[in-house]
């Protein structure tokens, strides 16, 4: 088990770098985790796909389809990649925990393994 210390905080990640523990995530959380993903100050824009991202894992417990969060969150279509490069970062940087390896292997190579 890895540990981010940022500030006052610590908090427990696996090797990947998810948070472990959901409950553990806030907006200072957040940061520090933006900081270990080199992603840089979390703006208001990247905070909204960010509370989106928790809110759909929390109601659905899976991964949103991605033009659907800029969608919501009244971004350009590609908001997640411009905001994050990666959308796992984005992912992380919400505290969620690791995603099924059919949506990694979906957003790392484009394509689910058959």
């Amino acid at each position: 088990m890895a540990v981010i210390k940022y500030g006052d905080i610590t908090v427990a990640v696996d090797a990947d770098g998810y948070l472990l523990n959901m409950d553990d995530w806030n907006e200072k959380v957040a940061e520090a985790l933006a900081v270990r993903e080199g992603v840089g100050k979390l703006t208001r824009e990247r905070m909204d796909v960010i509370a989106f991202l928790r809110d759909y894992y929390v109601k659905y417990n899976y991964f949103p389809i991605l033009n659907a969060v800029c969608l919501k969150v009244h971004q350009p279509n590609e908001c997640v990649r411009e905001q994050f490069i990666h959308p796992l970062k984005a992912w992380k940087i919400a505290g969620l925990p690791k995603p099924p390896d059919v949506v990694l292997s979906y957003l790392n190579y484009g394509q689910v393994p058959t």
